[in-house]
């Protein structure tokens, strides 16, 4: 069995007593905010405002710094688009939601609806679930992507589809380029670094890291060929851009 170090029990004690509680109040009161504020009629800006406070609050108080390089690639916000990235942790979502800079929605897996409290949160602001284990299920993603876009927001999707156990990208799935093609929107690729070692895949307590996030330049699909050749190649073009900026992928 590994010894832990001393900041590590530190850090330990300091998250069993401060860091912890307050990471599950954020939780709580954010959720519970955007529930109500959903049926009360908030203005979605008020809902993205919750949401980008709590992960700000739920990496402060896990004592974790993030680096933002690329903000001159974010898209004005009446230009909508698909944001992929690669999933590396859970600390992800707190990540993008702080300091990813422009208003959008998740897609995200239909089980997570499950999850007590966080689920019912999602629905009401109005995430996309989507069933990976129906074919069909596609097609309802993309009508609710159209709503999503016509309201001035992009969508963001972990073309992964789960997050790494290694630390290394694993192969793109093609969901988020086929929904980018069919409603002609440029694709984001965002890298982010470093949300691995704050908690891998299988832990459930943080360490305290720094983490970088990248934002590359988008591109449009019609760039990589026509269709349907330009679905692969932009997952390829994609992939190959986030782990541009990944030291363990070099």
């Amino acid at each position: 069995m590994k010894s832990l170090s001393l900041g590590r029990i530190v850090y330990l004690i300091y998250f069993f007593l401060i860091g912890g509680p307050l990471f599950v109040l954020a939780t709580i009161i954010c959720c519970l905010t955007i529930i109500v504020a959903s049926y009360t009629g908030a203005p979605a800006s008020f809902i993205s405002r919750a949401t980008k406070l709590w992960s700000w609050t739920c990496l402060a108080v896990s004592l974790c710094r993030v680096e933002v390089r690329g903000r001159e690639n974010l898209p004005t916000s009446d230009a909508p688009c698909v944001v992929v990235a690669n999933h590396q942790s859970a600390y992800d979502i707190f990540v993008l939601n702080a300091y990813i800079g422009i208003p959008f929605k998740w897609v995200m897996k239909s089980e997570l609806r499950r999850i007590p409290l966080v689920g019912k949160a999602c629905e009401a602001a109005h995430f996309i679930f989507v069933d990976e284990t129906r074919v069909s299920s596609i097609a309802q993603t993309i009508e609710d992507a159209k709503k999503v876009l016509a309201t001035g927001n992009s969508i963001f999707i972990f073309p992964e589809g789960s997050r790494t156990e290694t630390g290394r990208l694993t192969r793109f799935k093609k969901g988020a380029f086929v929904i980018a093609s069919e409603l002609d929107v440029p694709i984001l690729p965002v890298t982010i670094d470093g949300a691995f070692e704050v908690l891998p895949r299988g832990t459930y307590l943080p360490h305290p890291r720094r983490v970088v996030l990248t934002v590359h330049p988008a591109f449009h699909m019609s760039e990589q060929g026509t269709p349907p050749a330009h679905i692969p190649a932009s997952a390829r073009l994609a992939q190959q851009t986030i782990a541009s900026a990944l030291p363990c992928e070099g």
